[in-house]
């Protein structure tokens, strides 16, 4: 079994523990992109994970008009749709929240931390061959979580007794990715995916390290995140155009 055939189970797994989970109020609805999105994410991941990986980029959980929408990581539709390549039929959840409808490729609305972080990869990288020789970008927690007004709820904010119970199914699908993909580094895209990196790695797994989230809620990352998040990787020693490792 290839690595891509090797993530896609893996993911399949991390789903299916993920919905054995319960959330209560003041979440109401959760999606799982896995699931209703799952053809686009399943080519991602045919068409770019294979291969031993020298950086992962970690974010957090999927976005309402990014990875819901496309089933692709940080997957804004321009970028997955025009740059990768990609298109594919996306489902609706079965418990939809009337103010974030999955639309799939038709959806109008642009993640704009997806837009960022995939518009600064084409920039630097060009085609999406070269980025995805030697680099990957994964979630951490496959689920999204909303409010009765339709408020995005991360997972960071759940309380104790939730986290725990879905950071243990994160944390061992995350082991898993990384000893599929053997990567050297393990990027964190903001603080909380590199804080649960750290926290399953330690010092004994890959070198972990952070970039500034390309989120709007950011006033620094709407100061020129492109360029806030280059200098991050070089300094981290992550600044070429990523030869794979020997």
């Amino acid at each position: 079994m290839g690595r891509a055939d090797r993530l896609i189970h893996a993911a399949r797994r991390l789903s299916e523990r993920a919905a054995s989970l319960r959330f209560a109020a003041p979440v109401t609805h959760v999606y799982d992109p896995l699931r209703h999105a799952g053809r686009g994410y399943r080519r991602y991941v045919r068409r770019f994970g294979e291969g031993r990986k020298r950086v992962v980029f970690l974010g957090m959980n999927p976005g309402p008009w990014g990875m819901t929408q496309t089933g692709v990581p940080f997957g804004e539709v321009a970028a997955v749709r025009d740059w990768m390549g990609i298109e594919e039929r996306i489902d609706r959840p079965t418990n939809e929240h009337p103010r974030r409808p999955v639309e799939g490729f038709a959806c109008a609305r642009s993640e704009v931390s997806g837009a960022r972080l995939w518009g600064a990869i084409a920039g630097h990288w060009g085609q999406p061959e070269s980025f995805f020789e030697s680099h990957f970008v994964s979630n951490y927690c496959p689920l999204v979580f909303m409010e009765a007004s339709g408020r995005n709820r991360t997972p960071d904010k759940l309380p104790v007794a939730e986290r725990e119970g879905l950071y243990a199914v994160c944390d061992d699908h995350l082991r898993r990715v990384v000893e599929i993909l053997d990567p050297e580094w393990i990027v964190g895209v903001g603080h909380f995916a590199e804080t649960r990196a750290r926290g399953v790695f330690g010092d004994a797994g890959p070198k972990i390290g952070r970039v500034l989230h390309p989120s709007p809620a950011s006033p620094r990352a709407n100061r020129d995140w492109a360029a806030t998040a280059a200098r991050e990787m070089r300094a981290l020693g992550l600044c070429g155009r990523g030869a794979r490792r020997s």
